[in-house]
């Protein structure tokens, strides 16, 4: 395969795990928009900047005026869900929240993300394999916020490296005055972009 095949793949399969994820977060019925929205913040779950730096909201911003986009990006992947029942008329989907259900879309998760949710999971002294944990969250009431948490982990020991170095590495005052600054001007930038930029941030951003 030549590089823009194996990239073209390697986006597919990013759009298809953020798909996932997300909706593992979400109610058995939701929205196009709530999705989209649970998919832009899956970069910034645990991300302290997100509470001291940014407004929550910003999440929406990026979202409201490119619902377009977002649909473009995931229309097919959504159609093609056996586990998805995506009426695109009306904006809204359903998603199998049997335990069966719950547990295929688990075995589906990136390795990384599955090993975290096994690690919150699995009591001391266990080590239990990650497919017999995976089987007992997708049966726990409470497995959207299980993931939610194992997201967490994952993102925020990068945010807090970046912003830190951001900090130490311009001097203090700088430093501030660059995370602000960050936070307030980076996702009016993000919203410019054409549309190959934004899927291309989109499919990295997710990546586990």
């Amino acid at each position: 395969m030549n590089e823009s095949t194996v990239l073209r793949a390697a986006l597919d399969k990013n759009l298809k795990s953020a798909v996932t994820t997300a909706c593992l977060m979400l109610p058995e019925s939701f929205s196009e928009e709530d999705l989209f929205i649970e998919i832009a913040g899956l970069s910034y779950s645990g991300d302290f900047r997100m509470v001291i730096g940014e407004e929550k909201a910003k999440v929406l911003n990026i979202v409201k005026p490119n619902v377009v986009h977002f649909r473009e990006l995931y229309e097919s992947i959504l159609q093609k869900d056996p586990q998805m029942v995506y009426k695109m008329h009306q904006g809204q989907l359903e998603i199998d929240k049997s335990p069966e259900g719950q547990f295929t879309q688990l075995m589906t998760l990136p390795r990384t993300l599955q090993q975290h949710i096994n690690h919150i999971m699995d009591p001391p002294g266990r080590n239990r394999d990650v497919e017999e944990t995976l089987l007992q969250v997708a049966q726990d009431p409470d497995c959207g916020d299980v993931v939610r948490l194992a997201v967490s982990s994952i993102v925020r020991p990068s945010s807090i490296r970046q912003s830190t170095k951001g900090l130490f590495t311009a001097g203090k005052t700088f430093g501030n005055r660059r995370l602000g600054s960050t936070c307030w001007t980076k996702w009016p930038q993000f919203c410019r972009l054409k549309y190959k930029a934004f899927h291309l941030h989109l499919s990295v951003t997710v990546q586990f």
